[in-house]
């Protein structure tokens, strides 16, 4: 069963997204600080992670790049009421994130692209060095 951690200081949206996900057969683990979320990375393994843009007064851009350190086959979702200019969309494209929705959302939207997400995230690519040829698994 894939976990799905969600980080967003809402507690509707957090409760919301929680069932509507576990009720898909997800596991999820919702979280409201920064520091949670960084101690769930580390207890768990997490294939999804579902985050607000702004926590308090700190971006959560550190703590997307501490996952795709961590487990850069994660698929990483941002749901924001936040006015996005240009640059900070680039900015929170560049820290790892897969997909970008704003607040409110469609619930069924949020559950395709964390599916098809989740999905890709299980697929490897390497290189095979003895023959140099790219080989692709599923994690």
């Amino acid at each position: 069963m894939e976990t799905i951690l969600i980080l967003d200081q809402e507690p509707y949206i957090q409760g919301i997204l929680k069932i509507f996900l576990e009720n898909e057969k997800y596991t999820v683990i919702a979280v409201n600080t920064i520091r949670q979320a960084l101690k769930s990375f580390s207890e768990l393994r997490v294939s999804g992670f579902i985050t607000e843009y702004r926590i308090g007064d700190s971006l959560t851009l550190a703590t997307i790049k501490e996952l795709k350190r961590r487990s850069p086959e994660a698929y990483v979702m941002m749901v924001t009421n936040c006015d996005l200019g240009e640059k900070e969309y680039e900015e929170i494209m560049n820290a790892g994130v897969d997909d970008c929705f704003l607040k409110p959302f469609s619930f069924r939207r949020i559950l395709l692209h964390l599916r098809k997400g989740i999905r890709s995230g299980n697929v490897l690519t390497h290189k095979d060095n003895d023959k140099g040829n790219w080989i692709t698994s599923r994690n």
